[in-house]
């Protein structure tokens, strides 16, 4: 078995690529894979913590997991409310740079 550690080394390894490609990016397209890149990091570190604590007896496996669920729906409808607002901006705009959209008054 993969000791818990790894796992929360390598969600932190995804969570910092996720944080500069948010902080670095212009297009807003790949800032939004960013973010999602950074919940699914906050993702793998909640499963392998729900696997360690159901391996001590504290919770059962399932709690880890049904927030993780949770997370995923809520980080999907971000995500559609956030590239139709971007679709919008583009149709309008005919860009998707960052830069470009610091004023949103149509």
């Amino acid at each position: 078995m993969v000791a818990t550690e790894y796992f929360i080394a390598l969600s932190a390894i995804i969570f910092v690529i996720g944080a500069v490609g948010v902080l670095t990016r212009r297009s807003a397209i790949m800032i939004f894979l960013s973010v999602e890149l950074m919940l699914n990091a906050a993702n793998l570190a909640l499963v392998a913590f729900a696997l360690q604590w159901a391996e001590a007896g504290m919770i059962t496996a399932l709690s880890g997991q049904t927030a993780v669920l949770i997370i995923m729906a809520i980080a999907a409808a971000e995500v559609a409310i956030g590239l139709a607002i971007l679709v919008a901006i583009f149709r309008y705009r005919h860009s998707s740079e960052v830069d470009n959209l610091s004023e949103v008054r149509l």
